[in-house]
C-alpha cells in the first residue's frame, strides 16, 4: 500500500438507520478516493439531536446540518503529513436533502463524505475562489466513483 493510500478509518453508526445502506466498505471507498495523503479519520452517522448539539456547541448554529468536519491538524507544529479528523453526518438531514433534491441517497451520502474529507484536508468554501476549487475537486472525485455532478440542479 502506498503512503498516499494509508488510511485508518473508523465508521460509527450511533444512528443505525443507514448502516445497511451506507456500509463501511462504501464509506472507505469514498474516503480513499478523496484523500491526497495518509489519514486517520472517523466517520460517524448521527441523529438530528446529536447533530444539532454538535453544531450548536462547536459552531454556535442551533440546527442539525448535513456534515460537520472536525480537523485536528490545522495548527500542528510538527505536522507529520497525516490528515486527522472526525466527520459527522446527520442521517435526518442527509435523507431529507436527498429527497428534496431528488438525488439518490447513496450519491448524496458519497458527496457529503467527499465534502467532509476535503474539509479535513484544509479545503474550504468561504470565498468564491475556494468554493470553485473545492467543488471542482469534489466533482472529479465523485465522477471517478461513478456519481454525477452534485452541484447540478
Amino acid at each position: 500500500m502506498s503512503l498516499k493510500n494509508k488510511l485508518a478509518l473508523s465508521v460509527q453508526y450511533p444512528d443505525p438507520r443507514l448502516a445497511t445502506i451506507v456500509t463501511r466498505p462504501l464509506v472507505r471507498r469514498w474516503v480513499q478516493a478523496a484523500l491526497f495523503a495518509p489519514a486517520e479519520l472517523t466517520v460517524r452517522f448521527v441523529d438530528s439531536e446529536e447533530g444539532r448539539s454538535l453544531n450548536r456547541d462547536y459552531r454556535s448554529k442551533d440546527y442539525a446540518t448535513n456534515v460537520l468536519t472536525f480537523a485536528y491538524n490545522d495548527d500542528a507544529e510538527d505536522d507529520d503529513g497525516i490528515t486527522r479528523a472526525d466527520l459527522i453526518l446527520c442521517t435526518d438531514v442527509l435523507q431529507s436533502e436527498a429527497l428534496a433534491q431528488n438525488k439518490p441517497l447513496l450519491a448524496h451520502a458519497a458527496h457529503l463524505v467527499v465534502h467532509g474529507v476535503m474539509h479535513a484536508q484544509g479545503y474550504d468554501h468561504e470565498t468564491e475562489v475556494e468554493a470553485d476549487e473545492m467543488e471542482a475537486l469534489e466533482i472529479e472525485v465523485l465522477a471517478k466513483l461513478g456519481f454525477g455532478n452534485p452541484y447540478l440542479e
